[in-house]
């Protein structure tokens, strides 16, 4: 069975007419159709990669806020590894500045 893919009419009127405004004055219709489809199968294409782009975007946003976020309204939610790092990052902070000051206070 061939799957078929629904596509806006935004993306078909768009595609005509891109064909249509690169159309030569001895093309006959049926070779602008044809051009009219591969225009639309790039915009489809192009169309998806920007989704992927999109969601890898998105992960890696969701990534970095995990560690940021320092409230959490839910107790029931798993500690990621990222919110590990971030207590080890402020854990080192501390203890770096602590070390700091007794060396000043030895010295």
């Amino acid at each position: 069975m061939a799957k078929k893919i629904k596509v806006s009419e935004k993306t078909r009127e768009d595609a005509k007419r891109i064909a249509r405004g690169i159309q030569r004055p001895a093309q006959t219709k049926e070779q602008t159709k044809l051009i009219a489809q591969g225009i639309q199968k790039g915009i489809e294409q192009f169309k998806k990669q920007q989704k992927e782009k999109q969601r890898e975007l998105d992960k890696k946003l969701k990534k970095t806020e995990s560690c940021n976020t320092s409230d959490r309204s839910l107790k029931d939610e798993p500690v990621a590894k990222a919110s590990v790092s971030c207590k080890l990052h402020w854990f080192l902070l501390v203890f770096s500045w602590l070390g700091f000051i007794v060396y000043i206070v030895i010295n």
